[in-house]
């Protein structure tokens, strides 16, 4: 079975998720998504010249922000859940994020970036969330945080297809 343990960084509003043993366990037996939000940010909304390609025009992680990445790589790590794969939107806090916790460079995702407005282009994103991890991974259910809603609906029509 292949080991996919994906790692999703959204711009969303902050939800609590607690992992159990039973849910390391599963981890560590590969086959599933892992969805978390970025770390803590300097602030609470992008500067009105945002640039998606340049990170001084976006809200990066604050200090705190990059002791949490660094907990969550920890964390992995001590509960031997393994990492094939992290994909990230493309902004730089998410970036950042992976980069801390996961010690290598995520692969930047551009349907991870904010859930776009019109449905049109809502559901193109949907689409290709799902159509990535249909393509890449067999697996069995998906588990994490997440309130801006791109990946929870992709999740949620992924494993309803797996099912």
């Amino acid at each position: 079975m292949i080991r996919f343990v994906l790692a999703l960084f959204l711009l969303a509003v902050p939800a609590v998720a607690h992992a159990t043993d039973a849910g390391w366990a599963l981890l560590r037996d590969g086959g599933h998504v892992v969805l978390l939000r970025h770390a803590m940010v300097t602030g609470s909304t992008d500067p009105a010249n945002f640039d998606i390609a340049k990170c001084a025009t976006q809200l990066n992680l604050s200090a705190r922000g990059q002791q949490q990445a660094s907990k969550i790589g920890a964390l992995f790590a001590a509960r031997a859940a393994p990492i094939e794969r992290v994909l990230s939107s493309r902004y730089c806090r998410c970036l950042d994020t992976a980069r801390i916790a996961f010690e290598s460079d995520p692969e930047p995702f551009a349907p991870l970036d904010l859930l776009k407005t019109d449905p049109t282009g809502k559901a193109a994103q949907i689409a290709a969330i799902c159509a990535a991890f249909c393509a890449s991974s067999p697996f069995r259910r998906s588990s994490g945080a997440n309130s801006s809603g791109s990946a929870s609906k992709a999740m949620r029509a992924v494993s309803r297809q797996r099912q």
